[in-house]
């Protein structure tokens, strides 16, 4: 990574690359302590649309992670954004937890089901046929179609969970119309983070651990990637995509020495 321009700016998923589930992996604490004490700008990023960047604040910091709830960038949050900037004071009628309706609610949106602008899909760990329903015949009479994530399915102690993509596909079958997915691998998702900390692409990082998702998206957005193999894809896995990582390593504990080395090059 010497032939750019300096690091000022790291993005980093979260599942897989700093916790699996409850547990953090080993080095993820060193990394993030790294980054604050760099002074750069920072952001975990992360699909799930289910907690607030409060919940998620407490649940990493129950695992050892200390990380700013100023610094956790949801697709939530990102979907949010680009609702007030796409129709400012809007309505929605969302399908989803506290992360998204809160995310909604802090934009200005109405949460309704009368005519609403928008269907808003997000993640939820008990899916409501009910409301499923309701969300298909509201985008038959015309409310544009947005869900926060094309992830098919989610890890739980128990085993696979459906999630938002899994859900989007019964609506899309039913209706015959996509939605528009905001978060990864939608480059928007980098863009919005990119935006919150008035970054610059071609100085920022983005680490994350899985090639469909977190890597096609920090490349498309003009990014730095570097995948490691703590969660989803294997070294071996790498060579079946028809695009590379600029680095891989084995884990966040891999950076640790990277973040202190830009830091003792810009002071």
């Amino acid at each position: 990574m010497t032939d750019h321009r300096p690091v000022e700016t790291w993005l980093t998923d979260m599942d897989g690359v700093l916790v699996h589930e409850e547990d953090a992996i080993a080095g993820a604490a060193e990394f993030v302590t790294a980054l604050k004490e760099s002074g750069r700008g920072f952001l975990v990023l992360t699909n799930n649309s289910i907690f607030t960047p409060r919940d998620l604040r407490a649940r990493l910091l129950r695992s050892g992670i200390d990380v700013p709830e100023e610094a956790i960038w949801t697709s939530a949050l990102a979907t949010a954004q680009f609702l007030a900037e796409q129709r400012p004071g809007g309505s929605a009628y969302v399908v989803g937890e506290a992360g998204l309706t809160t995310a909604m609610h802090d934009v200005g949106y109405v949460m309704t089901d009368r005519d609403p602008d928008y269907v808003v899909l997000g993640e939820t760990r008990t899916y409501s046929f009910e409301a499923i329903t309701r969300a298909i015949r509201l985008i038959e009479k015309g409310a544009r179609f947005i869900a926060t994530n094309p992830d098919p399915s989610g890890p739980s102690p128990a085993g696979t969970l459906p999630a938002t993509g899994s859900v989007a596909a019964l609506i899309s079958t039913a209706t015959g119309r996509q939605p528009y997915y905001i978060g990864k691998p939608n480059p928007l998702m980098m863009r919005s983070a990119l935006n919150r900390l008035d970054a610059h692409s071609e100085t920022t990082i983005m680490v994350g651990d899985r090639m469909d998702t977190d890597i096609i998206s920090g490349l498309e957005a003009g990014l730095r990637t570097v995948l490691v193999l703590t969660g989803s894809t294997s070294r071996e896995q790498v060579e079946h995509f028809p695009y590379r990582p600029s680095r891989i390593v084995d884990s966040v504990a891999d950076l640790v020495r990277s973040v202190a080395h830009e830091d003792s090059q810009q002071h």
